[in-house]
Formats: structure tokens, C-alpha cells, sequence
């Protein structure tokens, strides 16, 4: 019998959720549903919500997508930045890293959603690694991406999805990010798959789940 653990925020504060992204979508796709569930089961949740490379058209779409994502939340603080796009290891990295620094002032979060460090696109990549150098004392999910590299790995921490909450999370991606479908893999049935996969390997009630690469987790 697998040992099934539930987040359990410090006692007399809700539960604070910190959503990294390198680009709009990314959270979306690598940990929407878990976000959606989440917040249906902590609706005192705060939430920080910071997307690194935007411009203007991607950034109206992160920020949209972030309200109906984070609908639910007793409270949100959504962060847009402007990086150059698939340039993170080259340009700007002290003040990325600044930047990064920056998302711990004034919120300590509960569980952390970020980019896995082995992720084969280098924003992802520096993303992950600059999670792991600024919060060293946090629950930290690295999410997945399906892309062309295919660089999808074994995961060990699954977030069981109903098949509402899959479905709602597919329906906001496609909804919130019409600049990215002319991409052939930015399809319905890619994300619906994925979300599939993990639920057989998960055992997931109703055949739907999200995973998570966890490399430290204290019990």
C-alpha cells in the first residue's frame, strides 16, 4: 500500500503556494492541475505566481491565465518579467539571479512549483537551479514540460487528478495561450496524454495525474 502524504501548512496559517515559470505556460502545463486541486482543498491559499520571459502579448496571456488558474485563493501576487527568451545562461544572469532573490521577500512558501534542473531547454535548466540556491529548506516539485528534446524522465512524487480537474486544466491552456498553437506538440491530446501516463503509473482513482520530480522530501 503506497503511503499517500497531504500538504499541511504551519498551524495558524494557510497555505502558500510559490508557481515558478520561464515562460508563459509553463506553469500551466507542468503544474496546473496539481495548482487547481490544491487550491480547491486550501481556499485560504496564498499564492505567488512569477512567469521570468515575456513580451507584451505573452505577458497579457500569463496574466490572465494566472487569475483563472489561481481563482479560489485568498491571496495572489502574480510577477511577469521581461527576460530574452531562451537566452538565460548568456544575458542578464546577476540580475536574474536578483530577480530570483527577490520572490522570498515577505512570503516563505509551503511547496514550491519550479522547472526540473535536467530539463534540456536552458531557461528551464538556470530556473531550476536558481530554485534550489535560493529556497535550500523547501518542499521542491520540479515539473515537467513535454517538448521536442524529449527529455521527459521517471518521476516519484504523483498528484492524482480527477477528471474535472484534468480536463479544466487542458481547456485554461489552450484557452489562455493562442499564440503558442501554430507549435504542433501545443495540442490538447499531448497534455491529455501525459496526464493519462502518470495516472496509470500513479494507480490514480480516476486515471488522471500530474508528477513531480522531488529530490529532497522530509518526512
Amino acid at each position: 500500500m503506497i503511503l499517500r502524504l497531504a500538504p499541511q501548512p504551519p498551524e495558524g496559517r494557510p497555505l502558500r503556494l510559490l508557481l515558478v515559470g520561464a515562460h508563459a505556460d509553463d506553469i500551466e502545463i507542468g503544474c496546473g492541475g496539481a495548482v487547481i486541486r490544491l487550491l480547491q482543498e486550501h481556499p485560504d491559499a496564498e499564492v505567488r505566481y512569477a512567469v521570468f520571459s515575456a513580451d507584451p502579448v505573452r505577458a497579457a496571456e500569463a496574466r490572465a491565465a494566472a487569475a483563472e488558474l489561481t481563482q479560489g485563493a485568498a491571496r495572489v501576487t502574480v510577477d511577469v518579467f521581461s527576460f530574452r527568451d531562451s537566452f538565460f545562461p548568456w544575458t542578464e544572469t546577476e540580475q536574474l539571479k536578483e530577480t530570483f532573490a527577490g520572490l522570498r521577500q515577505g512570503f516563505e512558501p509551503d511547496i514550491i512549483f519550479t522547472h526540473r534542473r535536467e530539463d534540456l531547454h536552458q531557461d528551464h535548466a538556470l530556473l531550476g537551479q536558481l530554485t534550489w540556491t535560493t529556497f535550500r529548506n523547501h518542499l521542491v516539485l520540479e515539473y515537467e514540460i513535454p517538448k521536442y528534446e524529449g527529455d521527459l524522465g521517471g518521476c516519484n512524487v504523483f498528484v492524482p487528478l480527477t477528471e474535472v480537474q484534468a480536463r479544466r486544466k487542458v481547456e485554461l491552456v489552450l484557452r489562455h495561450f493562442p499564440s503558442q498553437t501554430s507549435k504542433p506538440w501545443f495540442r490538447g491530446a499531448t497534455f491529455e496524454a501525459l496526464m493519462r501516463l502518470r495516472g496509470v503509473e500513479s494507480n490514480a482513482a480516476e486515471g488522471w495525474a500530474e508528477a513531480f520530480h522531488a529530490r529532497k522530501l522530509l518526512l
